[in-house]
């Protein structure tokens, strides 16, 4: 057994050294971090998984505000189980603490390349196992699937995806366990394991894994019964594996029920030469499956028809399991059956590591029979010559994409005919193996930088942690004073997760598990959000401050990163407001729903009246009023105006959800607001104090065509302000602690009406006030809300992430009949072993050989 693990242990090791030695190079070429000057933090990367990763960091070493239940820190106070499931899952993740706090980009960075090293070293493996061949060459082609396109492409800013590519070859692994009826218990763990690290990629790898058990059945042509037993046992094994990880799969699950619905997608194929150019190096496109494999697999893989060592029925399973699978991603229903049944937001075709996973087995039973004769090589290459003038027109090829194929198409087959003469000793082989290496390590590193350098030109990027980031949590550590009062980053926000990266508590929060009732309550409120609704930003605003015991927020000048980021005009600051507690007494609430104006939905949360919101005018440069209020188009172009009166001295706020650009009061700093038609919606946004003569006139400069709504000033009176905080603090709780999913509050004697906690009413909070029976909390217009009666001192609200207790007693079934299945396999086999042998005829026994 130790002489047959040898080679599967050279081989991974020779996979994962030969995938990192290719990242690497890849991105010393792109002058990427942590390589170069160039950051690798682009959309999902920057703005979710390294906050994340720093909140872990956080949770594991005790500094972060909240647990595993509720995340404090983000949207007022989100459900973070459902994140930790869909985000930091993989086992990992936990190698974040080991790192230092302030180098959490190269820590996310390390992570990613031991995922891809490990999947490597996962598939050389799998190859061996099903069938032996060189461990070289497993080794070479563990490493092709690890670099293959849809990781250097998709994954590799998405490492939550990675756990699939990892999963693919374990999952199949354990459909040859099943084969032979033998390692239930670690096939069980694995299963768990995939499901547990990232249960999105893991459904497709399981799809994947039971195609290649269903061919390599049909392939042994086994009796009906044992056919059927295998699918048994692979059935139970997947369902107890799954049923291990349902606690954390149950949560996600129904964290996706509540969530923003975000945007509905509609599946349409790409054309067929943008998917045959992904099958070549440095070809990039958006939302084409990157099929990317390596020259020299491709080759061996289009070989195998035409390899008369392969036996028949290995030939033609292998060849229509690859093409039915890649004409899968084409097909509407069944690109649906690969998602889950839901189009995915972003891009469509992230099931096609499956398919780059089974192009590597097929290039591997081409390999493993023995290396490709002449005259399969030249098919092969004609072949890969037809691919190649299909793709010629596609926009995913560029001009440099030929010279380094010609390289990687010498390079493999100068390899492969040198193995095929050598044999498996000899300087001819060494050689042999030279090119092959050289040729992949060479074209997946190019594959690799042009990705990297095509991302970063069509989408939005972030600085690595810097000085920016040092001197906002330096200002947060400082002003923090939490659960007295939040702390928050502020509205120039530097990434989409501040709070989780910085520190602090505010309502930023952007993931794909974004609550439903957060947007909604927070967009009624006047502010704005990305992504759809799905990344809610902070709200610089003195009433919403109020309203959610926003005590500190820090003022940033817009970061200098991104390209054409507009100058600083003030240093970063703090500043501090008077603010009730989290949980305040409302003795008569407003029930009145929301309307249209924020400004009044304010007023109707914090039961006072505050704002003026006065009539106004929006006109061009000549004075000349706009139809519709219709800025950035036409002869308005250019500076329109807006006129209103306000009482002086109050404060103006400008509330232009569909406005893209900036806007000034005279003497004040300028405003940013950055809409985009049903993607993004700008926040509403404090301009300065009204003169005394009351007239306000702001200029405009639009970026992009958008409408300036009726009651789009809003004139604060401060004073007013003060007031209605100064009795929600005099009425509110005298004392609360927060401790994860718990908050407990001491109410002034006699309150009435109902009590508030300023914390969006997701699903899950139950409340119970004095010695009463916890309910399901209340709703106040987005907020969470308990009856008073006027006798109970005490408040008491928990939270419970939904389908915790279902896949609790889920994961608790499936452990006590794993367990039970142990004990039985375990009793039966020692009692076969302390049987007597029978005795058996000559006939019997010639019978049994045969």
């Amino acid at each position: 057994m130790k002489a047959m693990s040898r080679p599967r242990q050279a081989a991974a090791l020779l996979a994962a050294a030969v995938t990192v030695a290719a990242l690497c190079a890849g991105d010393v070429l792109a002058r990427c971090y942590p390589f170069g000057p160039r950051t690798r933090s682009v959309n999902d990367l920057g703005n979710q998984f390294v906050p994340f990763h720093a909140h872990l960091w956080d949770l594991l070493h005790g500094r972060a505000e909240g647990g595993l239940y509720v995340n404090w820190q983000s949207g007022y106070g989100s459900s973070f189980l459902p994140d930790l499931g869909t985000y930091l899952g993989s086992p990992f993740a936990l190698l974040v603490a080991l790192f230092p706090r302030d180098r959490i980009d190269l820590a996310v960075y390390v992570i990613t390349v031991l995922k891809i090293a490990s999947a490597a070293a996962a598939m050389a493996w799998l190859l061996l196992t099903l069938r032996p061949g060189r461990w070289w060459a497993a080794g070479m082609l563990g490493a092709s699937y690890a670099l293959c396109g849809w990781t250097l492409a998709d994954a590799d800013y998405n490492p939550m995806w990675l756990d699939g590519l990892i999963a693919l070859p374990l999952l199949c692994l354990v459909g040859e366990w099943t084969r032979g009826g033998r390692r239930r218990l670690p096939g069980v763990l694995i299963v768990a394991l995939a499901w547990t690290a990232n249960f999105y990629t893991a459904y497709m790898a399981t799809l994947g894994a039971a195609l290649v058990l269903l061919l390599r059945l049909v392939l042994a042509r086994p009796s009906r019964r044992q056919a059927l037993a295998t699918a048994g046992r692979a059935a139970l094994t997947v369902a107890l594996g799954v049923g291990l990880a349902a606690p954390l799969v149950a949560v996600v699950y129904f964290g996706t029920r509540h969530a923003h619905p975000g945007r509905v997608s509609t599946f349409g194929p790409v054309p067929a030469g943008d998917l045959l150019a992904r099958l070549l190096p440095t070809a990039y496109g958006w939302g084409s499956p990157a099929l990317y494999v390596g020259t020299t697999a491709l080759l061996l893989a289009l070989a195998l028809p035409f390899h008369r060592a392969v036996p028949g029925r290995v030939r033609a399973g292998w060849t229509a399991l690859v093409l039915a699978a890649a004409l899968s991603l084409q097909w509407a229903p069944t690109h649906l059956v690969w998602h889950a049944f839901a189009t995915p937001q972003g891009s469509p075709y992230r099931q096609t590591f499956v398919v780059c996973g089974l192009l590597v087995i097929a290039a591997w039973h081409s390999l493993a029979y023995g290396p490709p004769d002449p005259r399969a090589l030249c098919a092969a290459t004609a072949l890969l010559a037809l691919i190649a003038a299909a793709a010629g027109r596609s926009a995913a090829v560029r001009f440099f994409t030929w010279p380094v194929l010609l390289l990687a198409v010498a390079g493999a087959l100068g390899g492969l005919l040198l193995a095929a003469r050598a044999g498996e000793r000899g300087r001819l082989a060494g050689l042999a193996v030279v090119l092959l290496l050289g040729a992949q390590v060479g074209e997946s590193a190019a594959t690799s930088a042009v990705a990297t350098r095509l991302r970063l030109a069509h989408m939005d990027d972030y600085a690595p942690w810097g000085a920016r980031q040092e001197q906002q949590a330096a200002l947060i550590a400082g002003a923090d004073d939490w659960p007295r009062h939040r702390t928050d980053p502020g509205r120039e926000q530097t990434v989409g997760n501040d709070p989780l990266l910085v520190g602090g508590q505010g309502a930023q929060y952007y993931s794909s598990l974004t609550s439903d009732v957060l947007s909604r309550t927070l967009t009624a409120l006047g502010d704005g959000w990305t992504s759809r609704g799905r990344s809610v930003q902070s709200l610089d605003n003195a009433v919403t401050d109020v309203l959610f015991s926003v005590g500190a927020r820090v003022h940033s000048p817009p970061d200098q990163h991104p390209r054409h980021a507009p100058a600083a005009e003030r240093p970063m600051h703090v500043t501090r407001r008077d603010v009730p507690p989290l949980v305040t007494v409302r003795p008569d609430p407003d029930t009145r729903p929301f309307g249209t104006s924020p400004y009044r939905n304010q007023e109707i949360l914090l039961g006072s009246r505050v704002y003026t919101v006065p009539r106004l005018a929006v006109q061009d440069d000549s004075g000349k009023p706009l139809p519709r209020r219709r800025v950035g188009s036409g002869s308005a172009l250019t500076r329109p105006t807006i006129t209103a009166r306000c009482p002086a001295g109050t404060q103006v706020n400008l509330w232009a959800a569909h406005y893209a650009g900036r806007a000034r009061l005279a003497g004040n700093p300028t405003a940013y607001f950055n809409a985009r038609a049903s993607r993004n919606r700008a926040a509403m946004a404090p301009l300065g104090t009204a003169p005394a003569s009351g007239l306000v006139r702001i200029r405009l400069t639009p970026a992009r065509p958008g409408d300036i709504p009726p009651d789009a000033i809003g004139c604060l009176d401060t004073h007013r302000l003060r007031a209605a905080a100064a009795r929600l603090e005099a009425t509110g709780a005298t004392d609360v602690t927060v401790s994860d999913g718990t908050v407990r509050a001491r109410l002034p004697a006699g309150s009435r009406g109902i009590a508030v906690l300023a914390a969006p009413r997701i699903a899950g909070w139950r409340c119970a006030t004095g010695d009463g029976p916890a309910r399901p909390a209340g709703d106040y217009h987005g907020l969470i809300a308990v009856p008073l009666d006027a006798t109970s001192t005490t408040l008491t609200c928990t939270f419970h992430p939904p389908g915790l207790r279902l896949g609790a007693a889920v994961g608790a079934g499936s452990l006590l009949t794993l367990a039970l299945l142990t004990v039985l396999t375990a009793v039966r086999r020692r009692r076969a072993q302390a049987s007597p042998p029978t005795t058996t005829s000559p006939r019997e026994r010639v019978t049994a050989a045969a």
